[in-house]
This record gives structure tokens, C-alpha cells and sequence, in this order.
């Protein structure tokens, strides 16, 4: 039996896009939340559930904290890397230090607090369930300003992912300042001449 309010629950959303930054969260739940055992993973969600749930979350969850790894802090650290650094900085941007903490997936970022990976925790571990919606509602909606920012990708419908409609954009347009230039469909657009 979890025992809420002394446990972050960790997740990420970005590892695979091509484009924009890894983005992280860190959720400690209330004990009296009334939600609570109805979260679930974020990609299980339609777009408006995760938003009513993440509204809920700023408005009842003891703690919560989004940070963020850039497009060059990927390039130069590599993905994963990236990922435990966002990760590192969303706990240390807490309100409030938990007992422990409990991250999806088979590894740990080095934290100052005992933490467990647990694989396939966005999907039963209710923490994880939190934080990975927050992190999807916080980098779709930054993804959606970057493509105004940086229109003709459309980066605000696939969200940076390799989609045929991104990949093509990449070989007409060649890489934006927000494209990842270690991933390899980056770097062979970057190789080709962009077509005006």
C-alpha cells in the first residue's frame, strides 16, 4: 500500500522526438487527493482528460515541479544523459524534499533521496501516472509555441516526433535551431541542400 504525500513519482515525455527539449516532472500526490487510484499514463488519455487531471493536479497535489533538458544539452550529453539531468532538476525544483522517489522505466537519475525505477510504472504507479501527465500537457503545449516560432515543420500536431510529414519538412526546410542534430534523420537532412 503506497503511502502518499512522502513519494515523487518521476516521468518524462520527449526521449524519441526529433525536435524541442526533454521535459520531466516531479509529482508527490495528497493522501486525501479524491482522485487518487484513477490516474493513469498519459498516453492512455485523450488530450482534454489530461488536461482536466493536470488542472486537478496544480490544484491539489502537495508537490509539483516541471524542468527541462535542451536541444543542446541532448546534443552534447546524448538523450538519456539529457533525461536524468531534466529528471535531477524537476526533483530539485520540488516545494517540498519527498522521502523517496519512484521513476518509470529501468533507470535512475542520481538523486539525494533513495529512488526505485520501476518498468512500466506509468501505468499503475500513481505518481508516475501523475507526473506523466503533467510532462505531456506542459511539452505539447510548448511544442504548439514552437511552431509558431518555427512554422512549416508542424511541430505543433506531432510534436516533434519523425513523422513522414516531418521528415519532409526536414528535407525542404533543413533543421531548425530546435532540432536535434545527434539524431540521425536531423543529421541527414542537415547533409542534404535544403529545397526552397
Amino acid at each position: 500500500m503506497p503511502v502518499y504525500g512522502d513519494v515523487a513519482g518521476i516521468d518524462e515525455v520527449g526521449r524519441g522526438p526529433l525536435a524541442g527539449p526533454v521535459v520531466a516532472a516531479a509529482v508527490i500526490l495528497d493522501p486525501h487527493d479524491p482522485r487518487l487510484g484513477t490516474y493513469r499514463d498519459s498516453k492512455r488519455l485523450s488530450e482534454a482528460r489530461r488536461l482536466v487531471l493536470y488542472r486537478h493536479l496544480r490544484r491539489h497535489a502537495v508537490g509539483m515541479a516541471v524542468a527541462q533538458a535542451s536541444v543542446e544539452e541532448i546534443d552534447r550529453l546524448n538523450i538519456l544523459e539529457a533525461t536524468m539531468l531534466a529528471m535531477r532538476r524537476a526533483i530539485d525544483a520540488l516545494p517540498t524534499c519527498p522521502a523517496r522517489a519512484v521513476v518509470d522505466g529501468n533507470r535512475c537519475p542520481a538523486l539525494s533521496m533513495p529512488v526505485e525505477a520501476i518498468v512500466g510504472g506509468d501505468g499503475f504507479v500513481q505518481e508516475i501516472c501523475a507526473a506523466s501527465i503533467v510532462a505531456k500537457v506542459v511539452r505539447d503545449r510548448l511544442m504548439r509555441q514552437l511552431d509558431h516560432r518555427y512554422p512549416g515543420y508542424g511541430l505543433g500536431g506531432h510534436k516533434g516526433y519523425g513523422t513522414a510529414a516531418h521528415l519532409d519538412a526536414l528535407q525542404r526546410l533543413g533543421p531548425s535551431p530546435i532540432h536535434r542534430l545527434s539524431f540521425a534523420p536531423v543529421a541527414k537532412a542537415l547533409a542534404v541542400e535544403p529545397r526552397s
